[in-house]
């Protein structure tokens, strides 16, 4: 990057910030375990209004635990609102979402720093429950803030031990009165780790993200009989978990294959009865998420999954039942956004590249009732989801700036 025009963010209070909120849940590896609606997660979120009221941001909580936290514009015009959410997976990185909420906090602090005033408001969100790990679905306060998933069913929902979100809510001290929906949003933009590895081995420092990928999740159950394993001849045995093995294997094929055009297909959970070393299993279970940009590519693809799976069930004398249980269609970014984003790379002068994000974040509900981009920086090695992820302190500062110079141009300061 060249010597930057003022304004510029304030690296050492972001790194310092980001530093402060990776000890709340820190596990032994340096990464950090910050489920929703846990303690943990109330102690980031009195860390950030508690920054946010001394800076003088005016701060909303609605009825699901969304954090606003507004910087007044000139006119009361329609918001522009940055963010992104706090919780973490199990054992997860220290950046993942988080960066994205304190780095659009150092923007705020530095248009003070500065004295910046913009026409439009510019709000700062943290969003409830976006990784999905305690309570299923993920990007759940987003989902409600755009009406997409009823409060009172989301209230409903409960973790593994039996504890439902509105009771979680309701301990943190996190639920919230004032009313939030139904806002003008001018428009969104949401920073983030890449969450791969494509920036860093392409030595660009940004990410311009035009879209994300559209998603089908599937869940396949086959049923054989159980046998004992000492006195069945392996080749009269009805195996279930010889059948996913075989699945597994033609997925990962069908994924490979030329005309599935880098296509995501993933079998990330798997189980199996009776689950016992002696006996032939009768059951197995395992999901199958598969990701891609192209709509109709997805459509070809799921009918080649049912025919391959379904043909191997065959063979092996096996019963499948294949659920498709989620369907999520690609997103489409805004192009004013999107040129929003260019400008300030450009300005800044960093190698960069337009991508498509392979996974879901907040911004892909937000997309659905306002203009919507995201900006990625590199993690290193692509690693997250993952106590090793980490960034450097180029990317770090790098995306704060595009993310300041972004929201200056759509908050109309003459920052364009």
């Amino acid at each position: 990057m060249k010597n930057r025009i003022l304004p510029q963010i304030n690296i050492n209070r972001l790194e310092q910030m980001l530093s402060d909120f990776a000890q709340i849940g820190k596990t032994d590896k340096g990464g950090v375990t910050r489920l929703t609606l846990t303690n943990v997660d109330q102690q980031a979120r009195d860390l950030l209004i508690s920054i946010s009221k001394t800076a003088g941001f005016k701060v909303r909580i609605d009825n699901f635990g969304n954090i606003f936290i507004r910087r007044n514009g000139l006119e009361d015009l329609p918001v522009v609102m940055t963010g992104s959410h706090g919780d973490s997976q199990p054992r997860g990185g220290r950046y993942d979402g988080i960066y994205g909420v304190l780095a659009g906090l150092e923007v705020l602090l530095t248009l003070n720093d500065f004295n910046i005033q913009t026409r439009h408001p510019i709000e700062l969100v943290m969003w409830t429950n976006e990784e999905g790990s305690r309570f299923t679905p993920a990007m759940m306060g987003s989902a409600i803030f755009t009406e997409q998933l009823e409060i009172e069913a989301a209230y409903k929902i409960k973790d593994k031990d039996g504890i439902s979100v509105k009771e979680a809510l309701e301990k943190i001290g996190y639920i919230g009165t004032d009313k939030v929906i139904g806002q003008p949003i001018k428009a969104v933009i949401e920073a983030h780790i890449e969450q791969g590895p494509i920036l860093e081995l392409n030595n660009q420092t940004i990410g311009i993200v035009t879209g994300a990928f559209g998603q089908r999740w599937f869940e396949v159950k086959l049923t054989g009989l159980a046998m004992h394993a000492g006195t069945t001849p392996v080749n009269m045995r009805q195996d279930a978990i010889l059948g996913m093995a075989h699945c597994i294997v033609a997925l990962n094929r069908l994924a490979l294959k030329p005309s599935s055009n880098d296509v995501r297909l993933t079998v990330g959970m798997i189980t199996a009865s009776p689950n016992s070393r002696n006996v032939v299993a009768d059951e197995a279970f395992f999901t199958i998420d598969m990701r891609h940009y192209d709509a109709d590519l997805l459509a070809d693809l799921e009918i080649q999954l049912r025919s391959e799976l379904t043909s191997i069930a065959d063979q092996l004398n096996l019963n499948i039942n294949i659920q498709r249980v989620l369907s999520m269609p690609a997103i489409h970014f805004d192009e004013q956004c999107i040129d929003a984003v260019r400008k300030a790379v450009t300005k800044n002068h960093y190698a960069s590249r337009e991508m498509i994000s392979g996974a879901g974040h907040d911004a892909c509900h937000l997309s659905t009732i306002a203009p919507t981009s995201m900006i990625f920086i590199p993690c290193i090695k692509g690693l997250s989801h993952n106590e090793s992820e980490a960034i450097t302190t180029e990317w770090c500062q790098a995306g704060a700036n595009v993310l300041l110079d972004t929201l200056l141009i759509l908050a109309e300061n003459g920052g364009d």
